[in-house]
This record gives C-alpha cells, structure tokens and sequence, in this order.
C-alpha cells in the first residue's frame, strides 16, 4: 500500500472566515483530505507581520476554526493546531534563518505586493522574513505538496531553495515541496477589486445569515453600461455573473443569455445569485451553530490537534539537531 504524502497548510487568524476563504482554500482542503495526510496550521505568529496588536487572536483563531469544521475539514483526517503552542516553529525558523540572505528575502513579490497594498512605510525584520517562518512550518512536518494559489508559489519556492540548501549542508532530512494551485483561487470582493478582504468591506461571510447576504449581494457591482433592465449587459466582465459562475454553474448560460438580451435585470440577477449563495452556505451555518453552542468540543479538537503536531514536531527536530551535530 502506497503512502499518502502529506500536506502542511493554514491561515492567520483573523476571525470569521469569508466566500474568498472558501473558495480559494477551504473547499481545497476539504477535497484533499482522503488523499493527503493532511496536517493544518493556525498561523497566529505570521498575524504579528501586519498587525502587532494580538489582543485578539486567540478568539479570531477559535472563529476560523469553527469556520473549517463547518465547512467539513475532519479534526480525525486533519489534525488542526495554533503555530504559537509548537515551539519547534520557532527553533527550525531560526535555523532556516541562517540559510538564506536578506537580499534574497528582498526579491519576493508576494511581499512587496502586501507591502504595496497595506501601504507599509517601514517593512520589520519579521515581515521581511515571514517566507522562512512559512518554510520551518512547512518542513517542520515533512511537507510534501501545499495547496496554495498562485500569489504564493514563490514563498513555496523559497521553502524548496531552503529545503534544498539544509539537505547539501547537513544531510537529507527534508522533502522539496510542490504547489497544489486551487482550481478557483480568488474570488474577487464585492466592490470589484482583486479579491475579497475584510479591510475592505467587500465580503460575504460564511457565517452570514440569508438577510444578510441578500443586503451585501444588492451592493455588489456590475457591469457600468448596464444602468437600467432594458439595457444590454456583458456577462464575461461582471462580477455578479463570477459569482454565479461559482455557485450557481447549472444556470449560467442561461443568465448569461438574459443579461446580454437585456431580458434579465440586475436586481433579479443578484437576487438569483443571492439565492444560490444562500442555499450554498446553510448547511455550513448549521453546523457552525453546533459548534459554537459547544465551545468545548471546539477545544478538544483543538488540544488533540496539538498534541499530535507536536509529536511529529519533535521528531523532525531530534532528526535535525543529530544531523547538525546538536545530538
């Protein structure tokens, strides 16, 4: 019987998780999971890059959580642990971060882009060196493939640039991860931009209930030359008719059709797309309430999650620190 290679991957907590979430990553992992031995990472050290203040993390991390067990990821096929209470992350970062130079770390778009976008005027040590954290969370458990979109490739490169360097300087210990890309990796925000944040106001939420999302859903923009029903629209460049491309496949010629005729409106069409949305989401609601009316479930699959990331962190180190003479 062959054996399942294994993946490591995660998320900063930052709370209540959104449709991007969803449908960049979670329905990914979700997939994966008869496939993959499956180990998942809530990065609550990686939130400190872009906002020191961690008064919060910890019930942002117990919100996301809830959010990936309602959307069906299964604490027994993919054991789920925070970053912070695995000291090994911070061992094997400080030995990654001997292997690569600052000139190197300096080169990665993916960094550069958040530094753009968050309008960052002094960029930290930690943030510029976020990339090799990433790689000791990797390798630290032996991670073979990671499901990414395509903004992340290069931090994954880096990850096998590091694997690689450790391998030729001390011994074969690491595997070179690859890239597993999302088939639907970003699902752009309500207002238009690239991609759904909660910075910036333009998310539907797992969580949301129906009324909810039927009010943000009215908010969403279309195409601009489609004004009133009457008038001709274009399909392939709004963002309603992504959405239902998403979450309503059956229907989209015929809202394609309607839209270009001038048949269907943008108040029916968004309707229409709100419905489908809804219908998507309930039963992640449901089970969301489960949990939530049960913290304490929550928290043991959390600690058993610990306990079993632990473990495979603390033989990964034994194996590092005899290889680098550390016995």
């Amino acid at each position: 019987m062959n054996r399942k290679k294994r993946i490591l991957s995660g998320m900063r907590p930052t709370g209540k998780l959104h449709l991007g979430h969803l449908v960049g990553a979670l329905e990914n992992w979700v997939s994966l999971q008869d496939e993959y031995e499956n180990y998942h990472l809530i990065a609550d050290y990686h939130a400190l890059t872009t906002d020191l203040d961690s008064s919060n993390v910890y019930q942002n991390s117990i919100d996301m959580l809830i959010d990936w067990l309602s959307v069906g990821l299964d604490p027994e096929k993919s054991p789920m642990f925070r970053q912070s209470q695995i000291k090994q992350h911070t061992e094997l970062h400080l030995i990654f971060s001997m292997l690569i130079t600052s000139a190197r770390l300096e080169r990665n778009p993916t960094v550069k882009d958040q530094v753009r976008d968050l309008n960052i005027e002094n960029i930290t040590y930690g943030h510029l060196g976020y990339p090799v954290l990433q790689s000791a969370d990797i390798l630290l458990y032996k991670g073979e493939c990671v499901p990414v979109g395509d903004d992340q490739v290069p931090h994954i490169e880096i990850t096998r640039e590091i694997a690689r360097k450790f391998n030729l300087q001390y011994g074969s210990v690491f595997p070179e991860p690859e890239p597993l890309l999302t088939r639907f990796p970003r699902l752009p925000g309500l207002d238009g931009s690239q991609k759904m944040s909660k910075s910036a106001g333009n998310t539907i939420l797992i969580s949301d209930e129906p009324d909810v999302v039927q009010k943000k859903m009215r908010s969403a923009v279309t195409d601009p030359l489609k004004i009133r029903k009457g008038d001709q629209g274009r399909p392939e460049i709004c963002l309603v008719y992504t959405y239902h491309q998403k979450f309503n496949p059956t229907d989209t010629a015929e809202i394609a059709s309607g839209c270009r005729s001038s048949a269907l409106g943008c108040v029916g069409c968004k309707s229409k797309c709100a419905t489908k949305i809804i219908e998507h989401l309930t039963p992640f609601r449901e089970k969301r309430k489960y949990y939530e009316e049960n913290k304490q479930v929550v928290l043991e699959i959390l600690n058993e999650g610990e306990i079993k990331g632990r473990k495979v962190a603390e033989a990964t180190m034994n194996e590092v620190r005899t290889v680098m003479g550390f016995g």
